[in-house]
């Protein structure tokens, strides 16, 4: 593995020495989800990248949401490999933090695809403090509304436009069984995300609306987050019993799983995809 050098925030995957591996080569498609339409917030890379990649090799029509001119070329490259799959493909750049966008957002979708199957929410921030007197306001204000309030915003007004057997999956983190110190306010609200998802998935399904709520719970994976957040990057990954990161390819099948007609029993859930690392 080359020396991989540090970026700021919130950084590009062209900028890696290290390029992550999004299943560009490799994921092969079932047409499991043809003629769908599938809603990604932090598509453009990481994550998000692989899992736009494998939803459009399984037929579904894609809108990523990224957040900034720097990650513009990340984004385009994405639904490039969205196309190449023979479907259709919108990235739309907007800051999720706020509520307008997301209304936006769903509108937009609505409008071009008549509605929305499956929506991820996957975009998220993090920032290292190795005291918790250095967290700053601007800290916990910037980790809750990326991680949390959008999440919030994105359901609240995809829901009316997700059919019965339609899918929201969340994105939340090993940091919730075994949360790391120096990402105390990234772990607090991933475990916000876990406690959304089972409370979601009782509400809706309660109420009606045939729509399941689970979420994946990925360990340390290779994405630009990375090298724009964290100081010890040169040994990411290796405190799992794998003794490396994953790569997005690896991540992105658990939320095929979870949207397919293969879940259909299952919501409240959260899939555990940390290399070894115990989430009992």
């Amino acid at each position: 593995m080359k020396k991989e050098k540090k970026q700021s925030p919130p950084g590009s995957e062209h900028r890696m020495e290290n390029y992550p591996d999004h299943g560009e080569y490799t994921y092969k498609g079932h047409a499991l989800f043809a003629g769908k339409t599938v809603l990604v917030t932090g598509g453009d890379s990481g994550i998000g990248k692989a899992i736009s990649i494998a939803f459009a090799r399984e037929g579904a029509n894609v809108v990523l949401v990224y957040l900034s001119e720097e990650e513009q070329e990340d984004a385009k490259d994405t639904l490039q490999w969205i196309e190449q799959a023979g479907v259709k493909g919108l990235a739309i750049q907007a800051d999720i933090k706020q509520a307008d966008n997301c209304k936006k957002i769903v509108a937009t979708t609505v409008e071009i695809f008549g509605q929305i199957d499956v929506l991820i929410n996957n975009a998220a921030f993090q920032k290292e403090h190795k005291a918790f007197v250095a967290i700053t306001e601007e800290d916990l204000k910037m980790t809750y509304e990326t991680n949390v309030y959008a999440l919030f915003y994105m359901t609240k007004y995809s829901l009316d436009h997700i059919p019965k057997g339609g899918s929201i999956i969340h994105t939340t983190s090993v940091n919730v069984y075994d949360p790391n110190p120096d990402l105390l306010m990234y772990a607090s609200s991933k475990a916000a995300i876990q406690n959304l998802t089972a409370s979601m998935s009782k509400m809706f399904l309660e109420q009606g609306k045939g729509i399941r709520v689970n979420a994946v719970a990925p360990g340390p994976v290779w994405t630009p987050l990375i090298p724009t957040t964290l100081s010890d990057i040169d040994t990411f990954g290796q405190n799992t019993p794998l003794k490396r990161p994953a790569q997005p390819s690896e991540i992105a099948p658990a939320y095929i799983f979870l949207a397919s007609e293969a879940a259909s029993y299952i919501s409240g859930t959260i899939i555990s995809a940390t290399g070894g690392r115990i989430t009992l």
